[in-house]
């Protein structure tokens, strides 16, 4: 670990050190707020990217988290999870439910634990990136310690 991590991803390094995740946080010297950007910084391709999507649903937040190769379909999802109606959540709310900003939120290191829905597409990556608190930081895990990170459900996003 670098001493020269941003706060919120010292907090995003304990947690996953607390579950047992070796990857080491990247701090990288451009912003890579986007999948496109994350993934030409790290040198995979934009599928291997685990873009951490925040939505509202059902009076809370919804984290999900997509391969960066396509878009979430809410309506499809919706359907498929049972949920009420699922918006993308304001800047004001992304920062609420997980303390850190669009761009770079993580899947972890958040002030409380977030149902979160991971993309079954990310399964086909032997290693994935995703953002490291800020936009300027990412790290590599696999689809099963995001899956065990994040106690997500794996489910069709797109």
């Amino acid at each position: 670990m670098s001493t020269a991590l941003p706060s919120r991803s010292r907090l995003v390094h304990d947690a996953l050190r607390a579950a047992g995740i070796p990857g080491d946080i990247v701090v990288l010297p451009d912003s890579a707020a986007t999948a496109v950007l994350a993934a030409e910084a790290v040198g995979v391709p934009v599928g291997a990217i685990a873009n951490s999507l925040v939505f509202w649903s059902d009076d809370e937040a919804l984290l999900v988290m997509t391969s960066g190769a396509h878009r979430v379909d809410t309506a499809a999802l919706a359907q498929r999870l049972g949920r009420g109606p699922i918006r993308r959540a304001t800047p004001e709310q992304v920062r609420e439910a997980t303390g850190q900003v669009i761009g770079g939120v993580a899947p972890t290191g958040h002030p409380a634990p977030l149902t979160t829905i991971v993309d079954e597409d990310l399964a086909q990556f032997p290693e994935i990136w995703a953002a490291g608190g800020t936009p300027h930081t990412v790290f590599p895990l696999t689809f099963g310690e995001l899956l065990a990170l994040t106690n997500g459900t794996v489910a069709k996003v797109d």
